[in-house]
C-alpha cells in the first residue's frame, strides 16, 4: 500500500499542493472540501474498481482516476481561488 501512495503521490504531487491550498482558502466551496474527502477514501478504501491484486492494472486505476479527479476539482475552481492556490504552491 505504502509504495502505490509513494507512486501516486510522485505523479500528483503539484496539483496535491494546490488543492491544499485551496482548501484553506476562507472562501473554499463546500463541494471542494466534499471531492477531496472523496478522493481521499478512495485512495484509503479496500474497494477499487480494478482489485490491486491484479499485477499493474490494479494500481493503474488508481494512477489514473485519482490525478483526473483532482484536476476536474481543480478546473471547477472560482478563478480567485484557484490563483490564490497557485501563488501559494509555487512558493
Amino acid at each position: 500500500m505504502w509504495k502505490r501512495l509513494s507512486v501516486l503521490w510522485l505523479a500528483v504531487r503539484g496539483d496535491a499542493k494546490r488543492l491544499w491550498y485551496a482548501l484553506g482558502h476562507p472562501e473554499a466551496p463546500g463541494w471542494l472540501k466534499a471531492g477531496a474527502a472523496a478522493i481521499v477514501l478512495y485512495l484509503l478504501s479496500p474497494v477499487d474498481l480494478i482489485p490491486d491484486m491484479i499485477p499493474v492494472l490494479g494500481v493503474v486505476d488508481d494512477l489514473v482516476i485519482v490525478p483526473l479527479a483532482l484536476r476536474w476539482l481543480l478546473a471547477r475552481l472560482p478563478a480567485h481561488i484557484r490563483d490564490h492556490a497557485v501563488a501559494k504552491a509555487g512558493r
